[in-house]
């Protein structure tokens, strides 16, 4: 069963309440009988590495070149990282032009 998390709107009284989906919302503090709001924060849980998306129990695109898809990608890696590195030396020096 979920925790909820609640906090008086009057008196500040902070607590969490172990309950069914099916039940109601609590409505009155315990403490002074004010108004109940529900607290809500970010989710704890994050899902990462493979498996967790649609596409990771997908076959790879079949290509006409070649079945190895991990050599044109590293290839493609290093071209990008290459041109990355050479526009922004290129940038920290000054053209003749200007």
């Amino acid at each position: 069963m979920p925790t909820y998390q609640y906090s008086c709107t009057d008196c500040g009284h902070f607590f969490e309440a172990v309950q069914s989906f099916s039940d109601d919302s609590l409505t009155v503090c315990p403490e002074c009988e004010g108004k109940l709001r529900k607290v809500f924060n970010a989710v704890g849980v994050v899902f990462k590495g493979s498996g967790f998306y649609r596409t990771d129990s997908r076959e790879a695109p079949k290509t006409g070149a070649s079945s190895d898809s991990s050599g044109s990608t590293s290839t493609k890696v290093s071209e990008t990282s290459s041109s990355s590195t050479s526009s922004s030396s290129s940038s920290s020096t000054p053209s003749p032009a200007a």
